[in-house]
């Protein structure tokens, strides 16, 4: 069955870099090309000003996959070096969805998602190096995430019922494209 809600997983960093402010806008963002077989979210008309657009949390989680190998780097946010919130700002931006660039900012996004009914697309949210949200993640399915993580090195997926995750995560939200735009 083809998920429609776009699922929003935020996780802790490995290393304080994955929590850097700043940074630019990733390229591309919202109007930019999309990915071959992505859709982009719908334009609003007046009558549906208030719904929310869904994104496919499964073509967005194959875009993500398909930055697998790319390199860490801190402050990075587009397919040259990816910090962890620069990786989830740049996969949602494909999809017209604009995420804040600092991971504590991105887990003020969307709506919690409690653990038992986490989705593709969800964020997922780690504590690492500080108290709080310090690493987000792009959750594939089941038990795998795909995140930027600093300590390996490289755009990778990751269980999130592994040792070191497990007790770290500390919530999910999902984050969805408003009609109106607005989010």
């Amino acid at each position: 069955m083809k998920c429609a809600a776009l699922v929003v997983v935020v996780g802790g960093a490995l290393a304080s870099a994955c929590a850097t402010g700043g940074g630019a806008a990733p390229r591309p963002f919202p109007g930019a090309p999309v990915v071959a077989g992505a859709k982009e979210a719908p334009t609003a008309t007046p009558a549906d000003e208030h719904a929310s657009t869904v994104v496919d949390g499964y073509a967005l989680v194959g875009t993500a996959l398909s930055f697998r190998g790319v390199p860490y780097r801190n402050g990075g946010s587009d397919p040259t070096g990816f910090d962890c919130s620069g990786f989830t700002q740049y996969v949602f931006a494909r999809y017209g969805v604009s995420l804040a660039r600092e991971v504590r900012e991105q887990f003020r996004q969307g709506v919690p998602v409690d653990q038992r009914d986490l989705a593709p697309g969800d964020l997922l949210f780690f504590t690492t190096t500080d108290p709080g949200a310090t690493h987000v993640a792009i959750l594939i399915g089941g038990d795998q995430f795909v995140h930027a993580p600093s300590s390996t090195g490289v755009v990778r997926v990751e269980h999130l019922g592994a040792s070191y995750w497990a007790p770290r995560f500390i919530g999910a939200r999902r984050v969805t494209v408003p009609a109106n735009g607005s989010q």
